[in-house]
């Protein structure tokens, strides 16, 4: 029996204070996230699919079997391309160089050409240089790049900003923005960064002590009570909407959102492109009739549909975590305990929900 295309991963891994035992079907498009804390197994996970971990277990990639009882493709044979922590470039080669050796070593016509990747990942006035001269971010985006020469089906990177200073993250984030797109090649990307993820991934992997809490679209799964992404203090939900405009003389930015336009600080987008729109639960607060005469731009009715209580310490003892329902679409609301008192929240209220411009991303 064929099954659905996609990356259909089983792995088993034993060692000494650590298992990974692995479940997974990922689709072969846009952005997977594989997030967990350190321990997680996340990395393990990644050096399986590559075939740099032996491990029982079976992979398929879009029904090409890589690995099961009776097959074993090598590293160099399952058409991966792979970004570590560090760029790992040849210190005595240029970048030109670097990336030269990268597109020999592809069998038939390369899907990027050199010209291509180098102007998408802003790397035409660094190719005469060679890695000394070279900042964090930029090799890192000579690295990226170099993978992607090689012509891969699929695309691994683990962790590639863990190594760098914010400046450098501000600077590489950018280009990883619309990078899956733009070549065609699915991207596994590993990370304990919640803001990386949010920015980045399409779909999501919860790991934690080498298992799988979740896999599923992102937009969901942030929002689920139950799992630990709704609980965090940087929680938020997210959603696609398209730029309308922008009101110069007061520097926002109009965007439609679930049949609403909603205000944001101004951005440096277009009209008519599509664009993330991040809303931290933080920025949420509840009314129970229309507001009038408020400071806050953006406010829209909505229904309670879930309410949770933190069972952990510090400042979460205080907080309500509420999912509400906009018309089908999920968001999160993180409030006092005395609020939700006070307005004597239940599950199917009307009521609205008032967001900060700021707070819009």
């Amino acid at each position: 029996m064929v099954s659905e295309p996609g990356l259909e991963a089983n792995f088993n891994v034993v060692r000494s204070g650590f298992s990974l035992e692995v479940s997974l079907h990922l689709p072969l498009q846009g952005v997977t996230a594989i997030f967990g804390h350190s321990g997680s197994g996340k990395t393990t996970l990644l050096r399986c699919i590559a075939g740099l971990e032996h491990s029982e277990g079976r992979l398929a990639v879009n029904n090409r079997v890589w690995q099961d009882q009776s097959t074993w493709v090598p590293p160099h044979r399952r058409l991966i391309g792979y970004v570590f922590q560090e760029a790992n470039l040849f210190p005595h080669l240029s970048v030109r160089g670097n990336l030269g050796y990268a597109l020999r070593r592809v069998l038939g016509k390369p899907r990027v050409s050199l010209e291509q990747v180098s102007r998408l990942l802003g790397l035409n006035p660094l190719l005469d240089r060679r890695p000394e001269w070279l900042s964090g971010g930029e090799l890192q985006r000579v690295a990226m790049a170099r993978a992607i020469l090689t012509s891969p089906d699929l695309l691994l990177m683990d962790e590639p900003l863990a190594s760098l200073d914010q400046a450098s993250k501000n600077e590489i984030l950018p280009f990883l923005d619309h990078l899956s797109g733009a070549v065609g090649i699915p991207i596994l990307y590993v990370t304990h960064s919640l803001d990386e993820v949010m920015r980045l991934a399409d779909h999501l992997v919860l790991l934690a002590q080498g298992r799988v809490l979740q896999s599923g679209p992102l937009g969901a799964l942030v929002t689920r009570l139950d799992l630990p992404l709704a609980q965090d203090e940087e929680a938020e939900s997210l959603f696609l909407g398209r730029v309308l405009g922008h009101q110069e003389e007061d520097h926002l930015t109009e965007v439609e959102f679930q049949g609403r336009r909603l205000l944001l600080t101004r951005r440096s987008v277009e009209p008519g492109q599509q664009v993330r729109i991040r809303i931290k639960a933080k920025n949420v607060s509840l009314i129970l009739k229309e507001p009038q005469d408020s400071s806050i731009l953006n406010y829209f009715p909505a229904q309670v549909e879930e309410i949770s209580v933190p069972g952990l310490g510090g400042s979460s003892l205080a907080k309500v975590i509420v999912k509400l329902d906009l018309d089908g679409a999920p968001l999160l609301a993180h409030i006092t305990k005395q609020s939700a008192r006070r307005l004597n929240l239940q599950p199917g209220l009307a009521l609205y929900a008032q967001v900060k411009s700021i707070g819009l991303m």
